[in-house]
């Protein structure tokens, strides 16, 4: 027996949410870690400068929030595939930084936790929209 593709699409907004969930969790607690420790201790723990990490604990805080808040609230649906793909830039930036600095097993951590952020960015565009996003506008072929 085959799904419909209803119970496909329910099941998929399903893991979407739990994922979304997870994710917000995550980038909550390292965002709010990062902008409650001191920018001193900060710089001494990465090769990157202090305010430069503050900028990235605001973005993964925003991110976090964008993840979950527009579905919440049914406002402005649309954001959150652009929350999850602004994440999936940050942990790009992760990987490559944790591999510069020759740390392999958490630049795998960040490399899924990307991937995870990639699931939801286009699951929300494409897969699984949140009721009250924009339609997706037709492709027209060329003439």
């Amino acid at each position: 027996m085959t799904p419909t593709i209803s119970a496909v699409s329910k099941r998929t907004n399903v893991i979407l949410w739990i994922v979304q969930g997870l994710l917000a969790l995550l980038f909550l607690f390292t965002g709010g870690l990062k902008l409650a420790t001191p920018m001193d201790v900060l710089a001494a723990q990465s090769h990157l400068p202090g305010p430069f990490m503050k900028f990235i604990a605001t973005c993964e805080v925003l991110g976090a929030l964008g993840l979950v808040l527009p579905g919440v609230f049914r406002i402005r649906p649309g954001l959150t595939p652009l929350a999850a793909a602004g994440l999936v830039i940050i942990m790009i930036g992760a990987v490559v930084t944790t591999l510069v600095q020759g740390l392999v097993g958490p630049a795998i951590l960040s490399a899924v936790v990307g991937l995870l952020a990639a699931y939801v960015a286009y699951g929300r565009w494409r897969l699984a929209p949140l009721p009250g996003s924009a339609p997706l506008p037709a492709v027209q072929p060329d003439r």
